[in-house]
């Protein structure tokens, strides 16, 4: 899956899903998409990814305790 980096606005192809969305996990290994080289995989905290138009990531991936917040 492609994200988008806050900050730089390059892409982020998250190697492992499963860490993507475990609420418990602050980061994901990803490759930066840049040149025509495959990067090696590096870690990106959650919190500086977006989907690729901007939205922020859901709560139910990015804090354990988002049910609380809710009501």
């Amino acid at each position: 899956m492609f994200l988008k980096e806050r900050k730089s606005g390059d892409l982020v192809d998250v190697v492992e899903m499963r860490r993507l969305t475990n609420l418990f996990q602050d980061s994901v290994e990803g490759r930066l998409q840049a040149g025509e080289e495959q990067q090696d995989p590096q870690e990106f905290k959650k919190s500086d990814l977006v989907f690729m138009s901007g939205e922020e990531l859901p709560g139910c991936w990015t804090d354990p305790n988002y049910r609380s917040k809710a009501k």
